[in-house]
């Protein structure tokens, strides 16, 4: 009976303990939830601020390496070397052609190789062109425009051009002050126009004669010289 009456008085004792227990309030649990939800969004709030601060240093280090105008430091862009470019090879200056002698400023004189000729002796007759200009010029020099003429008064005794094979052209450039000669020895023989045969000969004993070169419209003083 000791026994049994301890038993039912526990078996009270721990059913007044478990009705001692009351349930939470749905107050209880609103605030619960409302502080729950707070702590969540401190640390949502601490990572977005966590991920703003790591941009804020990254982007101070990428500005340490730029210049203070935001762009690349110059040492850091290599300088292009302009390539030398081929220079054209310098022009040849064309040179101008030699222009014709001014016959205004060129002269012709005529000469013998002696003053007076013996029996047996042949004149050589010269003629000489000269200019008398500043700059170089062309003469034509050749047997078209020349003549070797021999007179004796109003007798005209010998033309080169009366028997003459053929008629060229011979074009020389002289310089300033130069002249070009041409040499003919006479054969102290007559000759006329056409080329037709003469039987007479000039005179000897000590006739004098005159020589006249020309060459083209320009005719020399006259030289003369003596047969014997």
């Amino acid at each position: 009976m000791g026994r049994q009456g301890d038993s039912s008085a526990r078996g009270k004792a721990s059913a007044s303990g478990s009705s001692s227990v009351r349930k939470a309030s749905p107050a209880v649990y609103r605030r619960r939830r409302l502080f729950a939800g707070g702590a969540l969004l401190m640390v949502i709030a601490l990572v977005v601020s966590g991920f703003a601060l790591a941009g804020v240093f990254s982007g101070s280090e990428q500005a340490s390496s730029t210049d203070p105008a935001g762009s690349p430091a110059a040492s850091e862009s290599p300088t292009a070397t302009p390539e030398p470019s081929a220079s054209a090879p310098p022009a040849t200056p064309t040179p101008s052609p030699t222009p014709t002698c001014n016959q205004n400023l060129i002269t012709v004189s005529a000469s013998t190789d002696k003053a007076a000729y013996g029996p047996e002796e042949n004149p050589m007759l010269t003629l000489k062109v000269t200019n008398g200009g500043t700059m170089p010029c062309q003469v034509n020099i050749g047997t078209s425009q020349m003549e070797f003429l021999v007179t004796s008064g109003p007798d005209r005794i010998f033309s080169s051009r009366d028997c003459q094979a053929t008629s060229e052209d011979l074009v020389k450039t002289i310089a300033p002050g130069a002249s070009e000669t041409a040499n003919f020895p006479w054969s102290r023989n007559r000759t006329v126009e056409g080329c037709q045969a003469v039987e007479s000969k000039p005179g000897t004993g000590g006739a004098y004669y005159i020589f006249t070169a020309k060459l083209g419209s320009k005719a020399s003083p006259k030289a003369v010289f003596q047969l014997n």
